[in-house]
């Protein structure tokens, strides 16, 4: 692989990205055994491969740093996603209890939101490396309101030109779960509005199995 120049890096941006993984991670850990793929510790083992991967190739190995961070993502949505169908599956079966299914349907409705962010954040207007090599954002898949203003509202607390940070994807993405729309943010790529209609199909399917499983335990 041959070195680049380091990627920039946002360090405001870098531990919430951190955070978020190692709390999807645990999240899945605490599903019950019926609903992971496979034991407990797999998905965190291997996101956390993915992970050191991404801290050590961060600074000089660019594309497979990209890569690497691509894989994570997918990794995790691809794991999130089979437990969401065991999760439907299990309703009609009545195979969990009723508050571990609760509990289960909550801890994937979170792992909905932080995964998804993490695509909006990883992929929106070329990814954070491209994002933080320029000043201020105004491209990308996403139309968010600062974007649309001028003058000192557009910009950041310090005057420098506004852009998004992983807390601004992590909004985004709580409102597609929670509102099944992004609300005050555009989409404007096709590939953000495919994300955004998984986002919330898979956010409609956990939220039906908690409508289903109230109305059977009244």
């Amino acid at each position: 692989m041959t070195q680049n120049a380091p990627i920039p890096q946002d360090p405001e941006s870098r531990w919430p990205v951190v955070a978020a993984v190692l709390a999807t991670a645990g999240l899945y850990a605490a599903l019950p055994s019926d609903l992971a793929a496979g034991p407990w510790w797999l998905m965190p083992v291997v996101a956390g491969i993915f992970a050191v991967l991404l801290v050590a190739t961060r600074r000089h190995y660019h594309k497979l740093h990209i890569v690497a961070g691509h894989l994570l993502s997918g990794t995790m949505t691809a794991f999130m996603i089979w437990s969401v169908i065991q999760l439907v599956l299990s309703l009609p079966t009545h195979r969990l209890p009723p508050v571990a299914l609760l509990r289960a349907a909550g801890a994937l409705w979170i792992t909905n939101v932080v995964v998804f962010a993490l695509w909006y954040w990883r992929l929106d207007a070329g990814g954070p490396h491209v994002r933080d090599a320029r000043a201020g954002h105004e491209t990308g898949a996403f139309l968010f309101p600062q974007m649309t203003l001028d003058g000192p509202a557009g910009d950041e607390t310090d005057g420098s030109p506004w852009a998004p940070r992983f807390v601004d994807y992590l909004f985004l993405a709580f409102n597609t779960s929670a509102a099944f729309s992004p609300t005050d943010t555009a989409v404007l790529g096709r590939w953000a509005k495919t994300l955004v209609m998984t986002q919330a199909i898979i956010s409609l399917a956990v939220v039906i199995v908690l409508a289903g499983r109230a109305v059977n335990i009244l």
